[in-house]
């Protein structure tokens, strides 16, 4: 990607845009369109998400290019958004939105996090330093388990910018 990625955090005025890209990225894979209706809920970025300021987006050229997002899951935490713009897909925005999410849970005082992986990000998490721990109920579709990853913190791969 010409030019540079740059991060901050979400905006409460912009939850519907950042939505969408959620959407975009996880119809990338080619679920139709029931069960991207069925999933919806899940893929929403809700207000009180963005004001605990634990909401990372990836900017590109003034637009949202990706959205992050870590949350309390039982006694630990959990990447709870993860999507890139399929504009944006194999051009490091991933990587550098990971290492962005690596970098808030270091500040955070959080020695590892889970990840609920679509099927198809589970490499990518894999490449990032994850490790798969098993398989948990997906959030969005009844009946449907999703691979669980985790990844420690302190021993991550990817190399943290701050």
């Amino acid at each position: 990607m010409a030019g540079s990625i740059s991060f901050r955090p979400a905006r409460s005025g912009e939850t519907a845009a950042l939505t969408e890209l959620c959407i975009r990225s996880k119809a990338h894979w080619g679920y139709d369109e029931r069960f991207m209706e069925s999933s919806r809920e899940a893929l929403t970025v809700k207000p009180a998400r963005v004001e605990s300021g634990d909401v990372i987006v990836a900017e590109f050229q003034g637009q949202p290019a990706g959205v992050a997002a870590i949350a309390p899951d039982g006694d630990g935490f959990e990447i709870d958004l993860f999507f890139v713009d399929p504009a944006a897909m194999g051009r490091g925005v991933g990587r550098r939105l990971f290492e962005a999410v690596i970098a808030l849970a270091k500040r955070r005082g959080i020695g590892a996090l889970t990840i609920l992986s679509d099927p198809n990000a589970v490499s990518f998490y894999e490449k990032m330093g994850a490790r798969p721990i098993g398989r948990a109920p997906s959030d969005a579709i009844p009946g449907r388990t999703l691979p669980l990853l985790e990844v420690d913190i302190a021993s991550t791969n990817a190399s943290i910018r701050s």
